[in-house]
């Protein structure tokens, strides 16, 4: 229908608007740089089931596990209870857990995923226009409640990652490291108007359990470490060698016992 996608949308904005059903055609229309003329890709959609969670051990210290997280959807919560029972029977004592570039997805799937981590307590606080207030709080039972937690997190971090993010952070469960997160924590209706455009009406706004505004703000993380173009070229990571850095020295001990 024509509608522009711009660099200020979400993931979820975007997959929104490609969205449609099973075998029924969006043409995307790319502009490329250095070329005249856009590029028109017609692709046919489908159901494609590809993995949110993904894990393994760091062979740069064998007894810390790793895991990544690109989005999250009705699979996630089994995914990463599958990892977790891995690493675990694997002997991995520390974790890194992985958010950076993931833009959300499922408000309970990020309820649920919280809950691993958290052995009580508000996950989140959502005020909704004319309803008040609503608490989701932690359902128990999760896998990984006292074992040393960094989350990896960056500009890309958005929505559902920031509500699990929020909540560790602020229970001190775990250590931020990386770069200041997208701060996309509102639920938002899309109407379209007889001009084919969009209309889109907040109604609601997510807060961390400490009362922490999201949608605009972000989250600040405990460790800042950027990522520059010459780290993505050289292919280093200095947000995961700081996590790994910071799980191998003492930092954690240290930071536990200020509790």
């Amino acid at each position: 229908d024509d509608t522009e996608i711009t660099p200020e949308m979400t993931t979820d904005e975007i997959v929104a608007l490609i969205r449609g059903e099973v075998g029924t055609e969006v043409i995307l229309t790319v502009e490329r740089e250095g070329e005249t003329e856009p590029v028109k890709l017609t692709v046919v959609r489908a159901i494609i089931q590809t993995p949110s969670v993904t894990w393994r051990i760091l062979e740069e210290d064998p007894t810390i596990g790793y895991i990544q997280m690109t989005s999250f959807t009705e699979r996630t919560s089994a995914e990463l209870s599958q990892a977790l029972d891995d690493l675990l029977e694997q002997d991995a004592k520390t974790f890194v857990f992985d958010l950076r570039r993931n833009g959300g997805g499922l408000l309970d799937t990020a309820i649920d995923v919280a809950s691993e981590f958290l052995r009580d307590g508000v996950v989140l606080k959502e005020d909704r226009q004319n309803e008040g207030q609503r608490v989701y709080d932690v359902r128990g039972g999760g896998q990984l409640l006292d074992q040393p937690l960094v989350v990896l997190v960056d500009g890309g971090t958005a929505s559902a990652s920031e509500i699990v993010a929020g909540a560790l952070q602020d229970y001190g469960r775990a250590t931020l490291i990386g770069e200041k997160t997208f701060g996309k924590g509102s639920v938002q209706l899309i109407y379209e108007l007889s001009d084919r455009s969009r209309l889109h009406v907040t109604v609601a706004k997510w807060f961390t359990p400490n009362g922490n505004l999201i949608d605009g703000v972000g989250l600040k993380p405990d460790v800042e470490v950027l990522f520059s173009e010459e780290d993505h070229q050289t292919g280093r990571d200095p947000q995961l060698e700081r996590a790994i850095s910071f799980l191998q020295n003492e930092e954690y001990a240290k930071k536990s016992s200020k509790k």
